[in-house]
C-alpha cells in the first residue's frame, strides 16, 4: 500500500478496491486540507485531550492544537507522519493496536475518514479505542454513509499510477453501530447524519 498511499498523500486521486469488487473513492483533498464543513461537528465534540487514530496528514491535530487542546496523531504510514511533522503537529509513528502514550487517560479518541475499518475488525478497533479513554471519555467515529450495515474483508489502495497490496479492511454503517459499539463496551451518545455520518460513543457504564 505504501507507494499508492504516498502518491495519494501527494495529491493523486485514489480509491479503495474491495475484494468483493466494490470501489470506494477516497477524498484525499479533504485529508490534505484544513478542517472544513462537517469536520467541525467532530471538532466541536473534542472538548479535552484527543488522540486521532490513523490521523493521516493531521488536519484535526492541527486544528485542535490551534485551539489549545492537547492532541496527538497516530499513523503507521511514514508518508502521513512526515506530512504531520511538516505541519508542526504532534504525531507518533505507531500501530494503533500497539503501545501508545497515556493509555486510559485520553478524553477523546477520533476514528474518522473511514478509519473504523482499520484492521478489518471494527469491534476489536473500538475495544482498543475504549481502552485509550478515561472513564468519562468518548470515542468519536465516522460511519460509512453509503454502507447500511457491516462489511469486512480485504481491500487494495489504488492511485492513478500504483496499486497497493491487499490489507484487512472494514466498513460500518449506522445500522451496525449499536451492535458493534455494545460488543466493545460502548454505546452511542450523540449521532449526526448529513452528507457524512458520525457518532460519539461513551462507555456503557457512563
Amino acid at each position: 500500500m505504501t507507494t499508492a498511499f504516498a502518491r495519494a498523500l501527494d495529491g493523486d486521486q485514489a480509491e479503495l478496491v474491495r475484494c468483493d469488487g466494490g470501489i470506494v473513492p477516497l477524498d484525499v483533498e479533504r485529508w490534505r486540507g484544513a478542517v472544513a464543513g462537517e469536520d467541525h461537528w467532530l471538532l466541536a465534540r473534542c472538548r479535552g485531550s484527543t488522540i486521532d487514530l490513523g490521523c493521516g496528514p493531521g488536519r484535526f491535530i492541527e486544528a485542535l492544537e490551534a485551539r489549545g487542546v492537547r492532541a496527538l496523531g497516530v499513523d503507521l504510514a511514514p508518508e502521513a507522519v512526515a506530512q504531520c511533522l511538516s505541519r508542526g503537529v504532534s504525531v507518533v509513528h505507531a500501530d494503533v493496536f500497539g503501545p501508545l502514550p497515556d493509555e486510559g487517560s485520553w478524553a477523546h479518541v477520533l476514528l474518522v475518514d473511514g478509519n473504523v475499518g482499520i484492521g478489518g475488525d471494527p469491534v476489536a478497533l473500538l475495544r482498543r479505542a475504549a481502552a485509550l479513554i478515561c472513564a468519562t471519555g468518548s470515542v468519536i467515529v465516522e460511519l460509512d454513509a453509503t454502507e447500511p450495515g457491516l462489511w469486512c474483508g480485504h481491500a487494495q489502495l489504488r492511485s492513478s499510477h500504483a496499486m497497493g497490496s491487499p490489507f484487512p479492511w472494514a466498513s460500518a454503517g449506522t445500522a451496525a453501530l449499536p451492535r458493534l459499539a455494545g460488543q466493545a463496551g460502548l454505546r452511542p451518545s450523540v449521532t449526526y447524519r448529513g452528507r457524512r455520518s458520525f457518532a460519539e460513543l461513551v462507555p456503557l457504564t457512563a
